[in-house]
């Protein structure tokens, strides 16, 4: 098994002599990365958004609790 695993990986590693092949390969790569960027963006601010309603449903909830202390001791 040790002796035929390094023979199946060196069936996936190819170095063209012609630089030119990489083009295809180093233009998807940029794509892929703007759109993994602008992804994050958009998680990164989605996120920030929810954490904004949750703080203020906690005050909500706080301020509900407060009022409900308030007049149980009355």
């Amino acid at each position: 098994m040790s002796v035929l695993l390094p023979t199946v990986l060196g069936l996936f590693l190819y170095f063209p002599e012609d630089k030119s092949e990489y083009f295809p390969a180093v233009i998807t790569f940029i794509i892929f990365m703007i759109a993994c960027a602008f992804t994050m963006r958009w998680i990164i601010k989605k996120s920030q958004k929810e954490a904004l309603k949750t703080k203020e449903l906690e005050e909500e909830v706080t301020r509900r609790n407060q009022q409900l202390k308030k007049k149980s001791m009355q």
